[in-house]
C-alpha cells in the first residue's frame, strides 16, 4: 500500500509510530523485520533522532507501507497524485478510497492505544 506523505504535515516520528501500531508490531518486532536496532527505532519515534530517508523507507516497508515524496505546487496541491487518481476507473477509485479509509481507521485506533 502506498501513501503519499507531506513532511510538513506529519513528521517521521509520528508517521513511523502510527504505521508500526497500525501494523500491530512492537518496536522489537519491527527491529527484527527491518534490521534497524530497537533503540534506534525508539529514538526515532520519540523524535530524538531524524532517520535517513533510506532508513525510514526500510522501517515503513517492514510495516507494510511505502513512502513516496513528491513536490507540490505553490498552493500545496500534489498534481501527480490527482492525475494518478483520475487515471483510475471509478470502481478502482472507490476501492482505493475504501482501503484508505480503513487505513485511517487503523491509525485512529493506534492513537487511542498510545
Amino acid at each position: 500500500m502506498t501513501f503519499l506523505v507531506s513532511c510538513a504535515l506529519v513528521d517521521a516520528a509520528t508517521y513511523l509510530n502510527q504505521a508500526r501500531r497500525a501494523a500491530g508490531l512492537t518496536q522489537r518486532e519491527l527491529a527484527a523485520r527491518s534490521g534497524v536496532p530497537q533503540p534506534a527505532i525508539a529514538r526515532i519515534e520519540r523524535g530524538r533522532q531524524v532517520p535517513r530517508y533510506d532508513t525510514l523507507v526500510r522501517l515503513l516497508k517492514a510495516c507494510g507501507h511505502e513512502l513516496q515524496l513528491e513536490e507540490r505546487d505553490d498552493n500545496g496541491v500534489n498534481r501527480g497524485q490527482v492525475r494518478s487518481w483520475l487515471a483510475l476507473s471509478p470502481a478502482d477509485r472507490s476501492k482505493g478510497l475504501v482501503a484508505y479509509g480503513r487505513f485511517l481507521d487503523r491509525l485512529q485506533q493506534a492513537r487511542k492505544v498510545s
